[in-house]
């Protein structure tokens, strides 16, 4: 029986536009006995030229420097954005108004109200609309979920994340269009990498109630990204306190400012029961705290244990190149894309959805209002 052709229209091609096609073409390795065939179509980028280059590295049919040309083509099931956070909105409004299923990587936009907005639209239409929250998706995090809702936590208590990089800790290199609060948002790294964990702690540690957030600027004046002085208008880190739902209290922070880090995304979860630790620059374990082991005889069996997780995820994955074998930060990728491609495909919702971007993005909304009212805890209703 002929596979069923999913066919994307993907827009921005810098390093998420790489890494996505990465997974498109790659899902075959990874994937037993797909059900459809996934392909990108096209490519939209902001120069016609640089639009060629890409089509013709990788293959893709067309090149194109306007958007609309993929958005309106029948041809083309899934609009893929990979632009900056200011661009989301208009375009996925566009998308979903030409009944195109949506990809969209976080945040969902730079703003709560264009977010709800696009919630609303979503599940309005019926399209699966999917938000790139890669790192839900990785072994380990899955491992983490399943313990969770096992109850071998017990009742949470406390949680800490963080996502640390280090590229604002030169003041002689040139910002980005993440530290440009025109074009990445008012947030800053809270758009960028505290998007992510909120995600996780929502997604691990449930829905939140009350939230008080603190940025930081560390170098005010640097070279903006054509090289000429400019101001810091976005945060360089962002800390924030949290309260959830369930009474469990946390801390995250979310920093460029970490001298010394890569792309360390941390947690830390205790319960009652037990507790878990995680590091993605050690993706392939997840450490677990049994609180009910034997403490006896010197210590008895009581201990951090690292799980195993590596490449065993469940069915169809783990095909490639083993389960034995280590993972790595672009399998939140893959797996990821599969998840929507494969709701695409049996016409079934996904999660996390545009409605739970546009919750973290009301995280943000509140943490952000925190922060221009000197870290007074905020209210989330």
């Amino acid at each position: 029986m002929k596979k069923q052709e999913i066919r994307i229209g993907l827009i921005g091609f810098g390093a998420m536009g790489k890494t996505h096609s990465y997974a498109v073409g790659n899902l075959p390795f990874f994937m037993a006995e797909l059900p459809f065939h996934a392909s990108i179509a096209g490519v939209c980028t902001r120069a016609k030229a640089k639009s060629d280059a890409v089509a013709s590295a990788f293959g893709f049919e067309i090149a194109t420097d306007c958007e609309d040309v993929l958005i309106g083509d029948p041809n083309i099931d899934v609009i893929d954005i990979c632009t900056p956070n200011v661009c989301h909105f208009e375009t996925a409004k566009k998308a979903l108004a030409a009944g195109k299923h949506l990809y969209c990587e976080k945040p969902l936009c730079d703003n709560w109200r264009d977010a709800k907005e696009l919630a609303a639209l979503a599940k309005r239409t019926g399209r699966i609309c999917t938000v790139v929250f890669n790192n839900r998706h990785l072994a380990a995090v899955m491992r983490a979920k399943q313990l969770i809702d096992e109850g071998r936590l017990g009742r949470i208590l406390h949680f800490d994340f963080s996502y640390l990089h280090n590229s604002c800790t030169d003041p002689d290199r040139n910002a980005g269009w993440k530290q440009d609060g025109t074009v990445c948002g008012e947030g800053g790294v809270l758009f960028d990498l505290g998007s992510h964990i909120l995600d996780l702690a929502v997604f691990l540690c449930g829905r939140m109630k009350r939230i008080s957030g603190k940025s930081q600027i560390a170098f005010p004046e640097r070279r903006g990204m054509d090289g000429a002085s400019w101001y810091t208008d976005a945060p360089e880190a962002f800390y924030m306190m949290l309260q959830a739902e369930s009474g469990a209290h946390g801390m995250l922070t979310a920093s460029k400012l970490t001298t010394g880090a890569n792309d360390d995304l941390r947690f830390a979860i205790y319960g009652e029961r037990g507790a878990l630790r995680f590091s993605l620059m050690d993706p392939n374990f997840l450490e677990y705290y049994d609180a009910e082991a034997p403490a006896s005889p010197i210590g008895g069996t009581r201990g951090f244990t690292r799980i195993e997780c590596v490449g065993r995820y469940p069915h169809p994955a783990g095909i490639f190149p083993s389960f034995k074998a280590p993972t790595g930060w672009l399998m939140g990728h893959v797996m990821s894309m599969y998840r929507f491609l494969d709701a695409v495909y049996r016409n079934e919702q996904n999660s996390p959805d545009f409605g739970d971007g546009a919750y973290v993005q009301w995280l943000m909304e509140k943490a952000l209002c925190s922060d221009r009212n000197n870290g007074s805890f905020e209210v989330i209703e």
